[in-house]
């Protein structure tokens, strides 16, 4: 928190870099624009938190391969300074869940540090709707 501000143009590149590595499916394309520091914050209980770029790195190949067709829609960015707060449409088709598609709404809350890495991402999205959808059967 006491780094210098960033202009809301770096800021605002820096969260388009990263969700454009998100939707490539490049794992080290998303590590490098993050912070060595980085704090991936999940308030979901199917979400899991990690410090550090390193676990962060560790954390996507799986993460990567289970969410086949991982894809953010931008609805809403709103960027200040050094922040931004993204609303997202996530799509993916869970491997796991034996390839069920899921669509959810969330927002990243983001802070940018001073050499336009992330620092800090915060993940607000409903497990609950996630959940409801890979009980469902089936159309």
């Amino acid at each position: 928190m006491g780094e210098p501000l960033l202009s809301a143009e770096l800021t605002r590149a820096a969260v388009a870099r990263y969700v454009d590595a998100l939707n490539a499916h490049d794992a080290d394309a998303i590590a490098a624009c993050v912070s060595p520091d980085f704090v991936n914050e999940h308030t979901s209980p199917l979400g899991r938190s990690v410090t550090g770029r390193d676990g962060y790195r560790a954390n996507l190949t799986g993460f990567l391969a289970d969410f086949a067709d991982l894809h953010y829609a931008i609805e809403d960015l709103i960027v200040e300074d050094g922040r931004a707060a993204l609303a997202y449409r996530m799509s993916f088709r869970l491997l796991s869940a034996g390839g069920k598609p899921v669509e959810v709404r969330g927002v990243f809350r983001f802070r940018v540090g001073a050499h336009s890495l992330i620092t800090h991402r915060t993940d607000y999205w409903d497990s609950g709707e996630v959940r409801r959808q890979l009980a469902d059967p089936a159309p």
